[in-house]
């Protein structure tokens, strides 16, 4: 069980590690016109934009680090927690806007991401 949770946290980690870059070092008119998948970042502002792409880069590093250091483990079933609740609002952002296939990706990385919450909160303690 713990490999599998490794490697759903490394997957998870690399994703958001991209999405978070991805907002981080584009204009909001950037990411609007990008893809189809990003049009709804026209429904927020450009401080909210960074700001998610800040909390997703924060979670990526909390799924990882924590964990390979041995410092402060408790942060890494937090940050997967945090994604959680990331991937919750955005799936109802996608579902607002009548944007199924994409709510249910968000669904689904939220849920990858509560397995490694409940994983190392639960199955496999690592604090």
């Amino acid at each position: 069980m713990n490999i599998v949770l490794w490697i759903v946290q490394s997957l998870l980690a690399l994703a958001f590690l991209a999405a978070g870059i991805n907002k981080l070092s584009q204009s909001k008119e950037q990411l609007v016109t990008m893809a189809d998948w990003m049009e709804w970042s026209e429904d927020f502002s450009p401080r909210v934009l960074k700001a998610i792409g800040l909390l997703e880069i924060l979670g990526a590093i909390g799924l990882i680090v924590p964990m390979v250091t041995g410092i402060l483990t408790i942060l890494t079933p937090l940050a997967a927690g945090g994604l959680v609740l990331n991937m919750i609002g955005a799936s109802f952002t996608h579902i607002r806007r009548n944007e199924t296939s994409y709510a249910l990706v968000s669904a689904t990385l939220g849920l990858f991401a509560l397995f490694v919450a409940v994983g190392r909160f639960v199955l496999i303690p690592i604090f």
